[in-house]
């Protein structure tokens, strides 16, 4: 009797072992939820345990009821900004979360120059020390991660932002959550899921991208990696997918040098991505991105076409754009070291269109048309409305062809949100470049010192032979 009697001791000690309440890891101490919304929690336990889950904010508890998959997942309403609070888990075990903050919460994700960090080289992030005992700023940072199935958690832990936690994390990231935290004086969750070197197909579900003819073509001419991964939806399965039950603000993006070779099909791919990402949050949320930097690509003009493939995501709803070209100082290096400015240039964007606070041109301008009046070429720019300047004696990176399609460097004048555009040599002006190539640097800014996003007004074949 002994031996059978121990054996279902042992048993009921290890079922109870694997019966604890568990969550994700996203779920923890330290943590912001997203304020005046309906959130969730969620996690594992023993089929049809009660779980009784009481917050300090309201000190109300309601009750989940895990089911026959050992999960359970219930919602909560989370009130204004504020903080700290308590949350209380009580089943099998008991689980105590605490300093949480309700606030805004952010996704920061992309490539290497969203990944960017003090770790890297970025010495500016050092003048942040002294001072992030000020800000409300909690930080969650995801590690490099695959996986061929869609995850239900990642590692991670939420953690304070301070001079040791900050040196891993993105710079573009956290100059964007400290001027959001600044402006809105609120609590600010940072979840950075990034990798360097990916393609944009990795953040996007697979069969999204298989069962489209365009992007699979696309997504079959990258080639693999020893760094990253290339196959469609690896990323997205294992550093977003367990994030989409934690309710967001938004996302910011910085992305798209690993995708120059396919610029044809990033329009299609960017707006395929957006909105799987909305659909798995089920949340139309703003997705902000910056337009990738003048660089020498070995391969003529890819990086003016990935350029352009981004300025026509802006067709999609809540989605804004940050032009980052007079940030750069070495066009030898993809990873322009002024991050902080960036930041701040997707935190505008944010604040004023998500969060309604006044700025003044906070958009760079945006080509909108050309008319043609005689031999001049005049260009209607949007977000211009201060105004447009060169800064220097000459323009720079702009040119105008006419019906033999041969480009020669253009002399600009400026009429308030108009630039009038010639060349002697053009009698009838038909297409004007600016700043259409790799690693040109223009010298075009709005009087606000915004600088003009580069374009074309022609859908030519790009032949080297052409440009003087």
């Amino acid at each position: 009797m002994k031996k059978p009697l121990l054996f279902l001791i042992l048993t009921f000690l290890t079922f109870s072992l694997y019966a604890n309440i568990r969550l994700p890891n996203i779920l923890g101490s330290n943590m912001v939820l997203q304020q005046k919304s309906t959130t969730k929690f969620w996690g594992w336990g023993l089929p049809g345990e009660k779980i009784k889950i009481t917050t300090s904010w309201d000190n109300k508890t309601i009750e989940a009821l895990t089911d026959g998959n050992a999960s359970w997942q219930i919602s909560i309403q989370t009130p204004q900004a504020g903080g700290p609070y308590t949350v209380l888990l009580e089943g099998e075990n008991k689980i105590t979360l605490e300093n949480i903050f309700i606030g805004e919460v952010w996704v920061c994700s992309g490539q290497s120059n969203m990944e960017w960090s003090h770790n890297n080289g970025l010495t500016s992030i050092k003048n942040e020390f002294s001072q992030l005992s000020k800000l409300n700023i909690k930080l969650f940072r995801i590690p490099k991660t695959t996986s061929k199935t869609p995850q239900d958690n990642t590692e991670g832990t939420w953690v304070a932002c301070d001079s040791n936690t900050l040196k891993a994390f993105s710079a573009v990231g956290y100059y964007f959550g400290k001027e959001l935290n600044k402006d809105l004086n609120v609590p600010i969750g940072l979840i950075s899921s990034n990798w360097g070197g990916t393609p944009a197909e990795v953040w996007t579900p697979e069969n999204l991208v298989e069962g489209n003819t365009v992007l699979k073509d696309a997504a079959a001419k990258k080639t693999p990696a020893p760094w990253w991964p290339t196959a469609p939806g690896y990323a997205y399965n294992a550093m977003i997918a367990p994030l989409v039950n934690y309710n967001i603000a938004g996302s910011i993006w910085y992305q798209g040098e690993s995708n120059t070779t396919t610029a044809s099909s990033y329009t299609e791919l960017m707006n395929t991505m957006i909105s799987a990402w909305r659909k798995a949050w089920n949340n139309n949320f703003p997705f902000y991105y910056v337009q990738i930097a003048p660089y020498k690509y070995d391969s003529y003009n890819i990086g003016a076409l990935l350029r352009e493939a981004q300025t026509k995501n802006l067709a999609t709803e809540k989605t804004g754009m940050v032009v980052v070209s007079d940030l750069v100082s070495d066009t030898l290096n993809i990873h322009p070291t002024n991050k902080k400015d960036v930041g701040l240039r997707l935190a505008n964007l944010a604040l004023v269109e998500t969060y309604g606070l006044k700025k003044s041109a906070y958009k760079s301008p945006i080509f909108n048309s050309l008319n043609v009046n005689g031999s001049n070429a005049e260009i209607d720019l949007d977000y211009a409305e201060t105004g447009l300047m060169l800064k220097g004696d000459k323009p720079k990176e702009i040119f105008i062809a006419g019906a033999d399609k041969v480009f020669h460097p253009a002399t600009v004048k400026i009429k308030g949100n108009k630039i009038i555009v010639s060349n002697k040599l053009v009698k009838v002006p038909v297409a004007v470049r600016y700043q259409f190539s790799n690693a040109g640097l223009g010298n075009l800014f709005s009087k606000a010192g915004l600088p003009v996003a580069p374009f074309r007004t022609d859908d030519w074949e790009l032949d080297i032979s052409k440009i003087k």
